[in-house]
């Protein structure tokens, strides 16, 4: 007689030993026959040691101990548990993924472990100053955006900010820019930076590359033209772009020159890589040339490191930072 669901059963077999087993959790025989028989799946002990040589073969790494009373479990998986620590830390810490997509992340990164190590993935991790966004769909923008530039189209979109409607009870609401009108770019990179995903493209009207928070983009549509401004990305370098925008507030670049404590070597060099150019001024300083986008964001970050650095040039820059300190200065008078 013909037992039922056999051709269900290595598949059954192989999901009994990926989720419920691992070192400290191994399986005997019986207990395997017994799980099965919870699938609906009739199987015979001899016929396991078969089975469970397909499954090698296969790749799954099938480790056997003891050797008469013999127990089976999963050795190695595509992910270590260690591994899938670090990228749960990562979504949980990543302020542009909401918290339900979050949740449902690591839901699905649990199952790439035993139910044993899955339970040691509810993990809080806790970052400073952290807020989630509150916008579900940029899960599917980041998509999007992939597509777009993976099919080398074009993309239209609206673009959003955050205000306060006060005639509904100080109630937090979007609103979109430019009254409505869709913003044309053509997609060229994604990056990550200060806790934002930004798209990285080129505006043909403006004749230059731009930036764009994915989580205030809406209504994204591909476009079934060619994008443009190859040119200006044949040797982008992103690390370098990202490093003159500070917080990636817009501005225009700048070359800049700046005095500089040496004790806060470190500091340039965190924020504007192993590359910069040092030169000594004194024992006690060295000198430095950067460029940045000029911005209220990038005069923020300079008044931050204090008297340990003194923005020297260009006069006009110079003199545009002491304005943004006298303004700052006269809401304390």
């Amino acid at each position: 007689m013909k037992r039922p669901n056999q051709k269900l059963k290595l598949l059954y077999l192989m999901k009994i030993l990926m989720q419920e087993t691992d070192e400290a959790h191994p399986l005997s025989l019986a207990q395997l026959v017994e799980k099965l028989e919870g699938y609906g799946v009739e199987a015979e002990r001899k016929s396991l040691y078969d089975d469970m040589e397909v499954l090698r073969v296969f790749g799954i790494d099938i480790e056997k101990t003891g050797s008469r009373n013999c127990v089976y479990y999963v050795g190695s998986r595509t992910f270590e548990v260690a591994e899938l620590k670090l990228l749960v830390d990562a979504v949980q810490a990543s302020k542009f993924i909401t918290r339900k997509k979050s949740s449902d992340l690591i839901k699905k990164m649990e199952s790439l472990a035993s139910v044993y190590e899955a339970g040691t993935l509810q993990r809080q991790v806790y970052v400073s100053n952290r807020v989630k966004t509150m916008n579900e769909s940029i899960y599917y923008n980041v998509d999007k955006l992939h597509t777009a530039i993976y099919d080398d189209k074009k993309i239209s979109f609206r673009y959003t900010d955050w205000a306060v409607d006060f005639t509904a009870g100080a109630r937090v609401k979007r609103q979109v820019r430019k009254n409505g009108r869709r913003y044309a770019v053509s997609p060229w990179a994604l990056t990550w930076n200060n806790e934002n995903y930004y798209l990285v493209g080129f505006d043909a009207a403006a004749g230059r590359i731009k930036h764009y928070r994915v989580d205030k983009m809406e209504s994204i549509h591909i476009s079934e033209e060619k994008r443009s401004g190859e040119e200006y990305f044949k040797n982008f370098d992103m690390a370098l772009y990202s490093s003159r925008f500070f917080g990636m507030y817009g501005g225009m670049e700048e070359r800049v020159d700046l005095k500089v404590e040496n004790r806060l070597a470190g500091v340039m060099i965190d924020r504007f890589g192993e590359s910069l150019s040092l030169r000594q001024e004194g024992e006690e300083h060295f000198l430095a040339s950067v460029t940045v986008a000029v911005s209220p964001q990038f005069f923020s970050w300079l008044f931050g490191l204090g008297e340990g650095v003194e923005l020297l040039g260009p006069i006009e820059i110079r003199r545009q930072y002491r304005h943004y300190l006298e303004r700052v200065l006269k809401k304390y008078q």
